[in-house]
């Protein structure tokens, strides 16, 4: 049976079927140019009902100069791009009703909105808009001022009473880092706001809309006519300027009292880091202008911020690479290696940023720093085999594998890389992180009882509710996993190689020894479809090639043979040989 409330996490938002009010909608084929969807209100822009208009080709309403702006705005996109553009203001229908027009192009139909303007319009170009946003903003480093800046310019921009700048943590709850509000507002700075506020649809939407505007959250939807399409699913609106949202978005907002919002995502390698949040306790209008300066600010905001995150990745990364290498090559130098591990155990603790480190090796049990102080490593053992994945594993959620029998109190982060044998693993720790959340209102209140189960429902109160959260570390970040995937190989093989020939034959390793001669035939073919590109060189050099891929393949055969067949084959070839002479 379903969880209806995960149903309500995970359930789709562009298919609302209707748009909001203040706009139009028409929607083409690409190639006939008939129409096969309106909005409900259609008739209001053309002067004819929706069952009127369907069947009808486009050029029965634009004139043909603006449906070329039109094809040539969404061609200007390319293929891969089903973002809706703006093309410019235009007199529509039979009053010549002046609208910004925005259309793109999905699941083979044009899709063409029309927003009313007013009569005093616009005259400032976006791009210029922006550049002055950003020339304002200056050098400022990524964080805490650059955050309250971009707030800043974003609030001369709009107007909105309310202007925050929204971070997403890693557990998808976000956090209000700058803010701008006028008297009378109860402030956000600071406060914490649960994952299902914005729930993993709404999250995928604004990775796709960079900028969101509801300037009425009071509004009835207006229906798509007909809602579905040819092959009977429902009109796909992702992309849609004028897409409804969620009546239980609206209620969220009408309880916060925001009578008009706008969203605008920053995105940093590929994921929505957060949004720059503006609320208006009135309705409240924003021209196309402004959303497009908006817009380019907020990829702007988004570069810098992407740009920072690499910088201090690649930081961390040559400063985790230097100790990485001093301890690989003193492992590498060293004649026992299981004992030499045990040594640079501490080196290891450094290199994951860990509060302490545990080896667990041939059976024995070694700590440094803060470590589980029992002397029995068998739970952690048996997690790791069951959570590993590229020979590693971690949490940073102390309920997940820190129980009793192994007396680690305040420790709550774990990360495990495998050795090559499944009871063979180094550990790293860290301490527990109490830290006292401060709430907009109270995190549970969203779940309430209904006749069929527990749904999710708009909070109705954001005053500051403060929770002690014990039981987590700091996260484990996606590049802390892949420094301790490149940590396993290196472990591993280095200690393949140091052991005697029939060691190294343990029945116990055979999985990972399997997963080690994957990676190296997934090189090899690698090589084999270089080498398909060298068709240019001259034979000399395609010999010299040839004679390195026979003593690799005769390599290959030795190991594959074995020490015992080998021998063996050795013989026989030195029989046959003394035979002929």
């Amino acid at each position: 049976m379903t969880d209806p409330t995960e149903d309500c996490l995970t359930a789709p938002i562009h298919t609302t079927g209707a748009i909001q009010p203040h706009g139009y909608m028409v929607s083409c084929g690409v190639i006939d140019q008939r129409i096969r969807h309106v909005s409900a209100n259609i008739a209001d822009l053309l002067g004819l009902e929706p069952a009127e208009v369907l069947g009808l080709e486009m050029t029965h309403f634009l004139e043909d100069e603006m449906l070329l702006q039109v094809r040539d705005a969404v061609a200007a996109a390319g293929a891969d791009d089903d973002t809706a553009q703006r093309v410019g203001v235009g007199n529509v229908g039979a009053l010549m009703m002046p609208c910004g027009i925005s259309a793109h192009a999905m699941d083979g139909l044009l899709h063409i909105e029309f927003e009313p303007q007013s009569l005093r319009q616009e005259t400032r170009a976006p791009t210029r808009v922006a550049q002055r946003m950003v020339s304002r903003l200056g050098s400022d480093a990524v964080g805490a001022e650059f955050f309250q800046h971009v707030a800043m310019e974003v609030h001369q921009l709009t107007g909105y009473d309310r202007v925050m700048v929204y971070r997403f943590r890693a557990d998808d709850t976000g956090e209000v880092v700058a803010e701008v509000a006028a008297d009378g507002m109860q402030p956000y700075l600071g406060l914490r706001y649960p994952a299902s506020d914005i729930p993993p649809p709404a999250r995928h939407l604004y990775l796709r809309n960079r900028v969101r505007v509801i300037p009425d959250a009071r509004y009835q939807p207006v229906p798509i006519v007909p809602a579905t399409g040819r092959s009977g699913e429902p009109v796909d609106l992702s992309q849609h300027v004028l897409r409804s949202v969620s009546p239980v978005h609206l209620e969220y907002l009408r309880n916060m009292g925001v009578a008009a919002s706008m969203s605008i995502s920053i995105i940093s390698d590929g994921r929505l880091w957060g949004l720059i949040a503006c609320h208006h306790r009135e309705a409240r209008r924003l021209s196309a202008s402004a959303r497009s300066a908006a817009d380019l600010f907020g990829m702007f905001v988004s570069v810098r911020i992407a740009a920072r995150e690499q910088e201090l990745a690649m930081e961390r990364f040559e400063a985790t690479q230097r100790l990485r290498d001093a301890v690989v090559m003193r492992l590498a130098a060293a004649g026992d290696f299981d004992t030499a591990l045990l040594a640079e155990l501490d080196g290891l603790r450094q290199v994951l940023d860990g509060d302490g480190a545990g080896l667990a090796i041939n059976g024995q049990w070694n700590v440094v720093g803060r470590a589980p102080g029992g002397a029995d490593p068998t739970a952690l053992v048996g997690w790791a085999n069951a959570e590993a994945r590229g020979g590693v594993a971690m949490s940073d959620v102390a309920a997940d594998w820190n129980v009793p029998a192994l007396q680690a109190p305040r420790l709550a982060g774990l990360l495990a890389i495998n050795l090559g044998s499944p009871q063979d693993w180094v550990f790293l720790f860290r301490i527990e992180q109490v830290e006292e959340v401060h709430w907009a209102g109270d995190p549970h209140e969203g779940r309430v009882a209904t006749d069929d189960g527990v749904r999710l429902a708009p909070r109705r109160s954001f005053a500051t509710w403060r929770e002690l959260v014990q039981g987590r570390s700091r996260e484990w970040s996606d590049a802390d996993r892949r420094g301790a995937e490149r940590l396993h190989r290196m472990l591993r093989e280095q200690r393949r190689l140091s052991r005697p020939r029939d060691d190294r034959l343990d029945p116990a390793e055979s999985p990972f020894r399997g997963l080690y001669l994957q990676d190296h035939k997934a090189r090899l073919d690698g090589l084999a479809q270089l080498l398909d590109g060298l068709g240019h060189l001259d034979s000399t050099v395609t010999a010299g090639i040839g004679r390195r891929i026979e003593a690799l393949e005769a390599e290959l055969r030795r190991l594959m043979l074995g020490p015992q067949e080998e021998s063996g084959t050795a013989c026989a070839s030195t029989g046959e040989d003394a035979g002929h002479r």
